[in-house]
């Protein structure tokens, strides 16, 4: 069950160059992309990972995370066994670094999920490892099931034409922003942060609703002129992107110590100088999930262990002050 790839052209006899995201891999016959999910067979370049999933459940939207997106509300997920960002910290290692088991699931069996654990929300996340690896599969099922509301938890790292195509089908996107330096893109994600800059105003632009995650690793990204720089860029799309600033765990290729409470405590100071919607993850830390209003302070949307209690309607205004706050809260 595989599909041919959408973004790639012919450098010569039987060479091929991918386009669907800043790596542009040049793949000769029998070999793969960077993200092994893509690969030269005969001549044409082939979605092999097409329909192959690494398993589905139903989550808590808040495990996403997204806190603004119907919160309270479950999505089934899915994933790739596939990644085009080699993070050296990466907490999914085992699925999204190397091969692992897969299942096929067709567009209709997919459908029929989505059918059977979510009939009354029709809401489906691409998450996991990187779902931009599945590009096609997702573009397919989008268009052939409108109705489904469509959820990316993503790294972001897409060329503008497949982002641009692919947008219109996505009502929601949370991008993993690893850091503000291409330095740190380069060395420990063998990536580059420009384009991923350049997605997130696109996503915002184009109207999906977005939120962003930091994972806080010390050492790495936590520097008080690095925050701040990344908190002015965020504030430069928009303050009313929320950010969750999670912490770290030492595990694959680096062994740094793990994230401090105090540590997300600082970072989160930091942002809310700036950004109206700031969170913690990862850490047990009383108050770091709440949803307060940015205007006059009032908790709005209470949360414990992926369980919320929100006081946010359909209209988003804050009961107290009548303050939009940002998001959908429509289910």
């Amino acid at each position: 069950m595989i599909r041919e790839a959408m973004y790639y052209k012919k450098l010569g006899k039987d060479v091929l160059q991918c386009e669907l995201c800043p790596h542009y891999c040049v793949i000769p016959v029998g070999e793969m992309g960077k993200c092994r999910s893509r690969e030269n067979i005969a001549g044409k370049l082939w979605a092999v990972n097409y329909a192959k999933a690494l398993g589905i459940s139903v989550d808590p939207i808040e495990k996403k995370p997204f806190y603004h997106f119907r919160p309270g509300s479950n999505i089934l997920s899915l994933g790739p066994n596939s990644c085009n960002l080699s993070c050296r910290w990466c907490q999914n290692y085992q699925i999204s670094q190397f091969d692992s088991p897969t299942v096929k699931l067709s567009l209709e069996d997919l459908y029929r999920a989505v059918m059977k654990h979510n009939p009354t929300t029709m809401q489906l996340a691409f998450t996991y490892t990187e779902p931009l690896t599945w590009y096609e599969y997702i573009l397919d099922f989008a268009a052939m099931y409108p109705e489904v509301k469509l959820a990316l938890v993503s790294n972001g790292y897409l060329n503008p034409e497949p982002l641009a195509q692919l947008l219109p089908h996505i009502t929601a996107m949370n991008i993993d922003i690893k850091g503000i330096t291409e330095e740190l893109y380069r060395q420990q994600c063998g990536g580059s942060l420009k384009q991923i800059k350049e997605n997130i105003r696109q996503v915002w632009e184009a109207g999906v609703h977005l939120e962003l995650t930091l994972l806080l690793i010390p050492g790495l990204n936590d520097r008080e002129e690095e925050l701040n720089e990344l908190v002015d860029f965020i504030a430069s799309v928009s303050p009313e992107i929320p950010l969750h600033i999670s912490a770290y765990h030492p595990t694959y290729l680096t062994d740094l110590p793990a994230t401090k409470a105090q540590d997300i405590v600082r970072a989160r100071e930091i942002a809310l100088r700036k950004l109206s919607y700031v969170y913690g993850g990862n850490l047990a830390v009383d108050g770091f999930q709440n949803s307060v209003c940015p205007d006059c302070g009032k908790v709005l949307i209470r949360r414990s262990m992926y369980s919320c209690d929100s006081l946010i309607g359909a209209d988003k205004n804050c009961p107290y002050c009548g303050r939009t706050i940002y998001g959908q809260y429509d289910h």
